[in-house]
């Protein structure tokens, strides 16, 4: 049976071959991904470094898909303007970085971006309740963030299910994306969940024999044998 739902992949540029990063942007274009996924890391908030708005500025000349940057540093609002200049469609903020979320998502959309919220798994989805009019994207992690591959939290599947519901018929525009743990195997599971978008690295279309266009298109097809 098919569900005709329809879902959103994103690349994410991290996991990409940096000494071919502009082939990389385009075969992720020619494979039909949806959106860029942007990870700028400070070392602090999470335990390795990331991408920079000089990165950003070139991928943004090359392609015009939307981007996503997904901001895992302390005090993020110090850098949203910097991204946006640089490129970003939407910017995405850890509700644990922030020490004023709500500011914060008003700066993003003051300075002409959507905005976004990222969650860690053991973070509660009570701290959405009062920023739900305010966001066009919730990103929940389904691994522990700063660390390329490592495996799906189990639980991360309820919490999905959990936050779909959560968000009704009301805030059912917003969309939800998952970050991590996204593979043949459970990519699937987190659509029936509720999931909208998927980020796609390292073990899904990255990293492989075959051209990143290839895998992304292979990828798609697996997930039509799912109703997808």
């Amino acid at each position: 049976m098919t569900t005709n739902k329809k879902y959103y992949l994103s690349a994410s540029l991290v996991c990409a071959n940096m000494l071919d990063i502009g082939a990389e942007v385009d075969r992720i274009a020619a494979g039909g991904c949806d959106t860029i996924h942007f990870d700028v890391m400070d070392g602090v908030f999470v335990p390795r470094f990331g991408l920079h708005p000089e990165m950003l500025a070139a991928v943004r000349s090359k392609t015009n898909l939307p981007v996503n940057v997904h901001m895992m540093t302390v005090e993020p609002e110090q850098y949203v303007k910097t991204f946006i200049d640089a490129g970003a469609s939407l910017i995405t903020v850890h509700a644990e970085a922030c020490m004023h979320l709500h500011r914060t998502l008003y700066t993003i959309k003051k300075n002409g971006a959507k905005a976004a919220v990222a969650l860690n798994h053991a973070t509660p989805l009570s701290a959405l309740d009062y920023i739900l009019d305010d966001i066009d994207l919730i990103l929940l992690m389904a691994i522990n963030p700063g660390i390329v591959g490592h495996k799906l939290i189990p639980s991360a599947l309820h919490k999905i299910a959990d936050l779909r519901k959560k968000l009704g018929e009301k805030y059912k525009h917003i969309i939800i994306e998952i970050d991590g743990g996204v593979t043949v195997e459970s990519a699937p599971l987190m659509l029936d969940a509720g999931a909208d978008m998927l980020v796609c690295g390292s073990s899904t279309i990255f990293k492989s024999d075959n051209p990143v266009d290839i895998k992304i298109q292979e990828f798609k097809k697996h997930l039509s044998t799912f109703g997808y």
